[in-house]
């Protein structure tokens, strides 16, 4: 997921370096998952100042290559709002934009990929478990990829993102390196939602 315009790259999802952004479009969309406190709608323009922040903070991008470059930071606002896949992750008791999770298609080993990026100030509440679930439950039948089931690619260094794929019954299946880094590929689990918060 290296090339797309709105999640990470080198992280938290991590397609092959060099590989064209896949063509796919998710079959389910566009779609909007609730969970037990957040709604997950797809990227609006509203939201691009919460993206670019996400892109351009160094606390979000310690484990994706650092911040984002300006002129790269100006093409992904022109183009981040509609993406198929993308969703802003949404705080229903006060409408806050938290975060946003990324599914897409052929990622690093064709399977379906997810990845996440969360604002600083709402790390350690749990609302990165409830919409990754969310999003990797309805990746399952959403998202048609060449090799079926959903994965996640993180660097082996983060260990926060690590903790965070084992929580949801993610099974650590191949590391490797990529962007000068080690990196490890996890797979969800075939069935089921992944713990976390039901979907409604």
């Amino acid at each position: 997921m290296q090339p797309m315009t709105v999640g990470g790259d080198g992280g938290n999802t991590a397609a092959a370096p060099g590989r064209a952004a896949p063509a796919r479009t998710p079959v389910d969309w566009p779609a909007t998952l609730t969970t037990a406190r957040l709604t997950l709608r797809p990227v609006e323009q509203a939201d691009v100042p919460y993206a670019v922040r996400l892109w351009t903070d160094p606390r979000v991008r310690r484990y994706l290559g650092g911040p984002v470059a300006a002129d790269v930071v100006r093409v992904r606002e022109r183009h981040c709002a509609g993406v198929p896949g993308a969703f802003a992750v949404v705080r229903d008791e006060d409408g806050a934009v938290l975060g946003l999770v990324v599914a897409e298609a052929d990622g690093h080993d064709g399977r379906t990929e997810v990845s996440y990026q969360f604002l600083p100030e709402h790390w350690g509440r749990g609302y990165a478990r409830e919409a990754v679930a969310a999003v990797a439950g309805w990746a399952r039948g959403g998202v048609r990829s060449p090799v079926p089931g959903v994965a996640a690619v993180t660097q082996r260094a983060n260990s926060r993102s690590r903790r965070l794929l084992d929580a949801l019954g993610a099974v650590p299946a191949e590391d490797f390196v990529a962007w000068g880094e080690p990196q490890v590929l996890y797979v969800f689990p075939p069935t089921g939602p992944a713990e976390g918060g039901p979907v409604r």
